[in-house]
């Protein structure tokens, strides 16, 4: 899913608020299934529930809100601003976002920033709201012009997946330089000592962080890193392919691969297919998020499940912590909030083939 299919309503819009029925149309689901999906219910499928997220991204919907708000409270009221994540991040961020919004008496007002698109005119017209949070996710999160003019704002803000997080913010992440070391470790325990890299984009701050853990994994194991098995990425299926395509391309090839995305992993998978790379028995792959990508593609990937849906649901229940502490005349905490990661292990990872020595030419038998 591209940043293009998913619109939200002009902050604006004057028409009624858009119901669950609503969504479910425009997904083409049941509106038992849209509940099913915001309740967390894991019997919906990954390609229904991403098509649920897409539906009401576009709509802006906001559950339950109408029948809080006559309970008397006053509902908090949070910005989301979101540009560039794979599809299966982005929804699974939503699903998240919403679930806990509902909880919570949270109104949600989603921005889009476009591909190739500034952000801050988005920026502008979430702070212009009054808001009383703001939730960044990458890549924005890593933007210093938006952070720095929300916090200019005084507008407290939660940055989500941010690999170096600002001292003045909130802030939701996995530790991963730990998560990128443990799969590299696992990598090793099933034999495989030439481990190709495919880093993430250089602006985002997990990207280092990721490749550190991956250079300690390998040093600890008594394997010096070599620079020719990484190449670079962008965390889009695209760069994926590219950077999967020169680590396959090389003289003396990896036995495994591990991809800073679960998009780009998918990509090197493709690619191993298309030249005739058995996966996993010739080569192992490995991704990092667990989105829904990962269990649609065959084989499935072993990944880094970062927990997207719950750090974002985290981000939510920080900014409602700050926000009841301010209304009751206290002061909001800034809180950096670290989630347990997991590895995930599926069809895509085995020990690597055992090939026999070759002999010098000197020794070969005719």
């Amino acid at each position: 899913m591209s940043t293009s299919q998913v619109e939200a309503s002009p902050m604006g819009d004057t028409r009624g608020a858009p119901s669950m029925a609503d969504v479910a149309k425009l997904a083409g689901v049941s509106p038992m299934t849209v509940s099913r999906v915001l309740n967390g219910r894991d019997t919906v499928r990954p390609s229904t529930r991403k098509k649920v997220a897409e539906a009401i991204a576009a709509l802006n919907y906001a559950p339950n809100q109408e029948a809080r708000t006559l309970t008397g409270a006053k509902p908090i009221q949070v910005g989301f601003l979101y540009s560039k994540p794979s599809g299966g991040y982005l929804a699974e961020f939503l699903l998240g976002l919403l679930a806990q919004a509902s909880l919570d008496n949270v109104q949600l007002l989603v921005e889009c920033c476009h591909l190739g698109q500034p952000a801050e005119e988005q920026t502008r017209r979430l702070i212009a709201q009054g808001l009383d949070g703001i939730i960044l996710p990458a890549p924005l999160c890593d933007d210093a012009a938006i952070v720095d003019r929300i916090v200019a704002a005084g507008v407290p803000l939660v940055v989500v997946a941010s690999g170096k997080p600002d001292s003045r913010l909130s802030a939701v992440s996995i530790d991963d330089r730990r998560a990128a070391y443990d799969m590299t470790r696992h990598l090793m325990e099933l034999g495989h000592e030439r481990i190709g890299f495919i880093t993430g984009h250089p602006n985002q701050s997990v990207t280092a962080p990721r490749l550190a853990g991956y250079q300690d994994a390998l040093r600890e194991g008594g394997v010096e890193p070599a620079a020719e098995l990484v190449a670079p990425g962008l965390f889009n299926y695209r760069s994926g392919l590219d950077a999967a395509e020169a680590l396959l391309g090389l003289a003396q090839r990896p036995t495994a691969i591990f991809a800073s995305n679960d998009d780009m992993a998918a990509a090197t998978v493709a690619v191993a297919h298309k030249l005739g790379i058995d996966v996993p028995g010739d080569l192992t792959v490995a991704g990092f998020d667990d989105t829904a990508l990962a269990t649609t593609i065959w084989p499935a990937l072993t990944t880094v499940r970062q927990p997207i849906g719950e750090m974002a649901a985290a981000a939510v229940q920080c900014l409602v912590r700050r926000v009841q502490a301010e209304r009751s005349r206290q002061a909001g905490q800034v809180e950096h909030i670290v989630i347990d990661f997991s590895l995930i292990r599926r069809q895509s990872d085995a020990a690597p083939r055992v090939r026999p020595p070759s002999r010098p030419p000197s020794q070969v038998q005719l």
